[in-house]
């Protein structure tokens, strides 16, 4: 019988008489929750339950942002993603002459347990599962996260959660590095061994194509860029002496949803069944868990716009419902108005609603896969996993990640590509509604979340105090370990936990490190 579309056509009709020629959905596709995944990493994915629906928020103080997560747990919310400022991702306490006039801006400061205690009092770390967008200093937080997790009493095996830990797509797209791409590296792999040890149920790395598609790319260069750099952390195991079976299953995924709704479940859809396919065959991975890529996705936050800024509503939730027809295990909505300023509690709460009307009203969590089967779809999967194969290979050619980001391949494909994307804007070939089409000539004014200017103050004086309190020999001394570790070859992160058990600071912590390893000169 012949394929038919939606409407009852005969779809070689439509398509060309040899379009559909040899193509059988269900020799091609395999089963929901089989190898290679393409239909998703779960036999029964939304039908078992929806997926995490994830607020990613921080700004000011740990109070403030402590006071955010409270209110969107009430509204619904199922998890937690908390958003550092500048300095904790660079490794700069508060009263750091570098971090003046940053502090608290783009995320929550965090300079010591206290703060940390703070941003997580009366939230039950047992019960909730928190993702860290932390990188350079992800060692760091996550123990300051265990030990507060630790005072509340939870076990090991209850500490759930995500570290972004993906610091080489730092070099490429977004630039909150530190050290050397080798020490940086090490870092990365010993918190992997860490976990693996003390942290059985936390996710030890979300490899990150979302800050790759922020940087312009095209959505095969983000497939393939990621899935380069993941490999690069499992490579980097394997020569540290790491089973890849034994870290590889707790490895997660956080891509970009970004405009064009079918692309980008194709997108999904491709990058699953890629890694699953070379985990597989090329690695040698033996665990099927280990084939299986779980993933976050957060939607596109360079298509928000400051003119017409409630347009963003409809944007986000086009490319939330990408996210979830490509099978996301959790999701971020952005606020409509983040290209103005950090959102408000209004607008967050409606970013949250807007998942949750697509989870309860839509109907698109009956399906496993509500898209497979679709010539379009899978010939877009097919083109999209064939280009990412392509460029994973010319990266493999130059000795793989770090080698050509040393080499600035990723970076130079990245340029190129959103250049080409700024020229079809600019000539209009690209239309974005509100900037270059359908234009208004006045908006009525949007409340914008203002930061306090006196909150950098009270952040240095809290500093002061807890440096003050201290037992200043026994967090030297510990510091002074730190130091030896670095220039050693054990796991940093025992040496790091017993600073921070002393008072020692994330700025103090990580001067330690690069008093040793240096800074990264990009």
């Amino acid at each position: 019988m012949a394929a038919e579309d939606d409407t009852g056509n005969d779809a070689s009709a439509i398509l060309g008489p040899d379009a559909l020629a040899d193509w059988d959905p269900d020799d091609q596709l395999g089963q929901p929750g089989e190898y290679p995944f393409t239909r998703g990493p779960y036999q029964s994915m939304y039908r078992g339950r929806p997926w995490t629906m994830r607020q990613y928020a921080g700004f000011g103080t740990a109070e403030q942002t402590n006071a955010r997560f409270r209110s969107l747990l009430e509204a619904g919310q199922t998890g937690l993603s908390v958003a550092f400022d500048l300095p904790t991702q660079m490794g700069l306490d508060s009263d750091d002459p570098l971090a003046r006039g940053e502090v608290g801006k783009v995320g929550v400061a965090i300079d010591s347990i206290d703060d940390m205690r703070t941003l997580f009092a009366g939230i039950p770390l047992g019960e909730v599962t928190t993702s860290m967008t932390i990188n350079s200093t992800a060692p760091i937080l996550l123990l300051l996260y265990q030990l507060v997790a630790e005072e509340q009493g939870v076990a090991a095996e209850d500490i759930r959660g995500t570290t972004q830990n993906d610091v080489l797509k730092e070099y490429i797209a977004r630039g909150t590095y530190i050290y050397p791409v080798a020490p940086s590296m090490r870092l990365v792999t010993d918190l992997l061994a860490y976990a693996a040890k003390e942290l059985p149920s936390w996710n030890t790395i979300s490899i990150s194509g979302y800050h790759i598609r922020e940087a312009g790319s095209t959505a095969a260069q983000e497939i393939a860029f990621t899935i380069a750099n993941g490999l690069a952390y499992v490579r980097a195991a394997a020569r540290a002496g790491l089973d890849v079976d034994a870290f590889a299953p707790r490895l997660s995924f956080f891509w970009n949803s970004h405009n064009d709704l079918l692309e980008e479940v194709a997108k999904f859809r491709a990058a699953r069944r890629l890694w699953a396919r070379i985990m597989r065959s090329e690695i040698g991975a033996r665990n099927p868990a280990s084939w299986k890529m779980r993933f976050h996705t957060q939607t596109a936050g360079s298509t928000l716009t400051a003119q017409q800024p409630h347009n963003n509503v409809v944007r986000t939730t086009l490319q939330a419902l990408a996210a979830v027809l490509g099978g996301t295990q959790s999701l971020h909505t952005n606020s409509f108005d983040e290209a103005l300023g950090l959102p408000t509690e209004e607008s967050a709460l409606l970013a949250l609603r807007t998942q949750q009307v697509i989870a309860a009203e839509s109907g698109v969590t009956r399906s496993v896969d509500p898209l497979a089967g679709s010539y379009y779809i899978e010939s877009l999967t097919d083109r999209l996993e064939a280009e990412a194969r392509k460029l994973i290979q010319q990266i493999d050619n130059l000795g793989g990640a770090e080698a050509a980001i040393e080499a600035g391949f990723q970076q130079r494909e990245i340029e190129e590509a959103a250049y080409s994307t700024a020229r079809a804007v600019d000539s209009g070939d690209a239309v974005v509604v509100g900037v270059n089409a359908y234009t208004t000539d006045a908006e009525p004014p949007m409340p914008v979340l203002a930061v306090d200017p006196q909150l950098e103050t009270a952040q240095v004086s809290r500093l002061t105090a807890r440096r003050a309190a201290r037992d200043k020999a026994a967090t030297g001394a510990a510091l002074e370990a730190i130091a030896t570790a670095a220039a050693g070859d054990g796991n940093l992160l025992y040496p790091i936990r017993a600073a921070l058990e002393t008072g020692a600071t994330l700025g103090e912590v990580s001067t330690a490190m690069r008093g040793v390893f240096g800074r990264y000169q990009g």
